[in-house]
């Protein structure tokens, strides 16, 4: 019986960082996701002025460690890969490193250390951690909605701008400058937020005439919300109907809509989502390490 060949320490880090089917990889991620809010929350401490006077010597040095450590982690993501570019190049390259850089840039420019918050951008690794990746299948649907369904919302959009814009003229010749209507862009701005139902109430109208016209727009308002949501609605039916016809083959060169799916990450190519015990990466044809 041939004896097992010994995993590369590279694919043992690989398999650690990049891999939550293990123990490690697990634990690995959430010290990860918990080192990921602490510095979320000591930027936004940092932020109140009386926390930030009598604790500023501590704030700062906890981000400095949890930033030397999130560059650690950074160049061990890079040494681990095949094709460093790959990652680095990658969302969630970007990202990391984006998240790593402004404490560096605030020892340059002073008060870019608050852009740490990006941070906030890589708890989107719990998916991993948590599995739903394999329900992330579900989004590519309501894309395709929204792709099919764009033509329809620009046309609706442009009706809507051209009923503001008659609208707010309209109630700039009733109102007038006394009332707040100082000039027609401004009275297209209220027709806008009245239209959406946000309703700031800097600018309200005062005559009869301007209130009952503000009323039907008021109404009118709960009427355009409705219509781009049953465009979408309709285009995702569809999308999820068309879908139920999908061959048997089809969900081998679309790893998204098997709900056998794992957390295991390419080497090669950072490709994820593989099939339970896939043996080769099905982008790139490399090698799983299935150890």
């Amino acid at each position: 019986m041939p004896t097992p060949k010994k995993q590369d320490w590279r694919d043992r880090l690989h398999e650690i960082i990049y891999e939550a089917d293990t123990p490690e990889g697990k634990l690995f991620d959430v010290i990860l996701l918990i080192a990921i809010i602490a510095s979320i929350i000591l930027v936004m401490l940092e932020s109140i002025k009386h926390i930030d006077q009598r604790w500023h010597s501590v704030l700062d040095a906890g981000e400095w460690i949890i930033t030397i450590l999130f560059s650690l982690e950074y160049i061990a993501r890079i040494i681990c890969v095949r094709k460093p570019m790959k990652y680095v190049t990658s969302f969630y390259g970007v990202i990391d490193l984006l998240s790593t850089i402004p404490k560096y840039l605030s020892l340059i420019i002073a008060g870019t250390h608050a852009l740490v918050a990006l941070r906030a951008l890589r708890l989107l690794r719990v998916f991993r951690i948590l599995k739903l990746a394999r329900f992330l299948g579900a989004s590519n649907y309501l894309i395709n909605a929204l792709k099919a369904s764009r033509a329809k919302i620009l046309v609706f959009l442009f009706a809507v701008m051209i009923l503001a814009v008659i609208f707010g003229t309209i109630m700039y010749l009733v109102e007038g400058e006394e009332n707040g209507f100082s000039n027609i862009p401004k009275s297209v701005y209220w027709c806008i937020v009245t239209l959406t139902t946000v309703g700031f109430g800097d600018i309200a109208p005062v005559t009869p005439l301007g209130q009952f016209i503000a009323t039907i727009i008021m109404i009118l308002g709960y009427g355009i919300i409705a219509v781009p949501t049953g465009i979408v609605a309709s285009e995702y039916t569809s999308q999820t109907n068309s879908s139920k016809g999908q061959k048997p083959n089809d969900a081998a060169l679309n790893p998204m809509s098997s709900v056998q799916l794992n957390s295991q990450s390419c080497p090669n190519c950072l490709a994820d989502n593989h099939k339970d015990g896939a043996e080769y990466c099905y982008n790139c044809g490399y090698k799983l390490s299935n150890d």
